[in-house]
């Protein structure tokens, strides 16, 4: 008989404590569904299961499980700093520790040091695995990872007792994760999901869930965590249609624009899709993703600005996402014409990426460290916002710095601020769009780059690292992560702030040199 294990699992979805009223309003529905997902296996495999999900207003130290044989933590690189030093007070009680979630599958080599387990690609039989092995591995932790993503998943239904305490989190908006696909058909070089082959989940549980939470809510709101969602469009609106009444339940999905055509729209509405997040992400490039074909530059900023005019004349809200710093953008233009797609676009929130290269994320990584244009930032800046560890191929960081900035001030001056909501009609997605705007995602970023901006000009130090003469992180960025672990600081292993920026390449030489 095997011996019932008390486990914890741990959802990172802030990297620090926080005070931001958008994270008020919005972290508690960002939790991620894999954390769940691995309670509902350990619970089958016979476990008690104590889950906790950090938005960061919870005293972190004093929810930690207690009295586990196996900690599971679940986090995005941005929290990966974070994750070490929980891990390394766990041990230190004789508790065992594994990470999964993205920072596991982008920097295996890293969070090995860490933890007793690393998990990429993570089925049933993964943890499985990890529950049969229940042994400490130091200083080296195990990997493991399935060949492909999981066939499937346990739905809502089964993964409740999990989400219905971080909901309670939630002040107004309460989001219910779910999920129709994983993978992505589009290739993206930038992209984690563009290496993982698309794969549509099972229609039947997905009915099912809907069913179960109209039980639940007057009104559900659901969050879709596809990469891309509606790829199947008509099987996957066949399915909802068939379930629930028609704009019963109201739905948030990424998606892209080469799907949500004006027919595909009139459908969307009809079943109760509010917010929609396609990515535009560049005015030069990727023009299969956003249906503009060989259009580029300002052609391609007036077709996609006509057409996401056209989609929030059928969802209220929506967010167009750009990645600053692509090696096809050059000069102001791309910045100019970015500030036009805002002024003809007025209703649109948008979301800016910086150029980020996270470990074995994408194949592009692999080239940009032989080209040596891969900084080695701490991973809690690694967020697609905080920092760019990319060196462009065609600005100086000053000059890049500074059109960035004047974007950010053009996107979120008052003006924009004005016409954004009263482009969405005085309603709640409008006040969303305030309140995201005079927050850290708005005018935080401004205060935030502006002076970074400042020291890249002034500061010797501070531009060393930038332009790779020196491998020591500046003081500016230690003290933030010592500020925002408070203090967990104290628990960080020595070094930790620093990690190898060509693992990647690597491992990868290692492996051909031992083929």
């Amino acid at each position: 008989m095997k011996k019932k294990l008390r486990i914890g699992i741990i959802d990172l979805v802030s990297k620090s404590p926080t005070k931001a009223l958008w994270a008020r309003v919005m972290y508690p529905n960002l939790a991620s569904i894999m954390p769940q997902v691995l309670g509902v296996w350990c619970e089958e495999e016979g476990h008690d299961v104590a889950f906790v999900c950090y938005t960061g207003f919870e005293d972190l130290i004093d929810e930690l499980p207690k009295d586990t044989d196996l900690v599971f933590i679940g986090t995005f690189t941005q929290s990966a700093q974070l994750a070490y030093a929980l891990s390394n007070l766990l041990r230190s009680k004789g508790i065992l520790t594994a990470i999964g979630g993205p920072h596991a599958r982008c920097y295996p080599q890293d969070a090995q040091k860490y933890f007793d387990y690393v998990l990429g690609f993570t089925d049933k039989e993964v943890i499985q695995q990890v529950l049969n092995d229940l042994s400490p591995h130091r200083p080296m932790g195990m990997y493991l990872s399935a060949q492909i993503q999981p066939k499937n998943l346990p739905g809502v239904k089964e993964r409740w007792k999990f989400i219905e305490p971080t909901l309670k989190k939630a002040p107004w908006i309460k989001m219910v994760p779910m999920i129709a696909s994983l993978g992505c058909p589009y290739t993206c070089s930038f992209c984690i999901d563009s290496v993982v082959p698309y794969q549509q989940l099972e229609f039947d549980i997905i009915k099912e869930d809907l069913q179960f939470l109209l039980k639940k809510f007057k009104r559900p709101l659901v969050g879709w965590h596809d990469p891309n969602f509606g790829v199947q469009f008509d099987s996957c609106m066949d399915a909802i249609e068939e379930v629930i009444p028609p704009d019963s339940i109201d739905f948030a999905a990424e998606s892209s624009l080469s799907l949500l055509s004006e027919k595909h729209m009139k459908r969307l509405k009809k079943n109760g899709f509010k917010a929609l997040l396609p990515g535009v992400e560049s005015w030069y490039d990727l023009g299969n993703k956003s249906k503009t074909g060989s259009n580029k530059g300002l052609d391609k900023v007036m077709q996609v600005s006509e057409h996401i005019n056209m989609i929030m004349s059928y969802a209220p809200y929506m967010q167009a996402n750009f990645v600053m710093g692509l090696d096809s953008d050059d000069g102001a233009e791309p910045f100019e014409l970015t500030k036009k797609f805002i002024d003809l676009t007025p209703g649109a929130f948008p979301g800016y990426s910086l150029l980020s290269a996270f470990g074995e994320a994408a194949p592009l990584n692999l080239q940009l460290q032989r080209e040596n244009r891969v900084l080695g930032f701490p991973f809690h800046f690694l967020d697609n916002s905080s920092a760019m560890n990319v060196k462009t191929k065609n600005y100086s960081y000053p000059e890049f710095y500074k059109l960035f900035v004047d974007l950010l001030r053009h996107s979120f001056s008052k003006k924009a601020i004005a016409r954004r909501f009263q482009a969405n009609k005085f309603s709640i997605p409008g006040w969303m769009n305030v309140v995201r705007a005079i927050s850290s995602e708005g005018l935080g970023r401004v205060k935030y780059f502006t002076d970074i901006h400042h020291r890249l000009e002034t500061d010797r130090q501070f531009r060393m690292f930038f332009e790779q003469e020196t491998d020591v992180i500046p003081p500016f960025y230690v003290n933030k992560i010592k500020e925002e672990l408070g203090p967990l600081w104290e628990w960080l292993p020595e070094g930790a702030i620093y990690h190898d920026h060509h693992a990647y390449l690597n491992s990868t030489e290692q492996q051909v040199l031992t083929a």
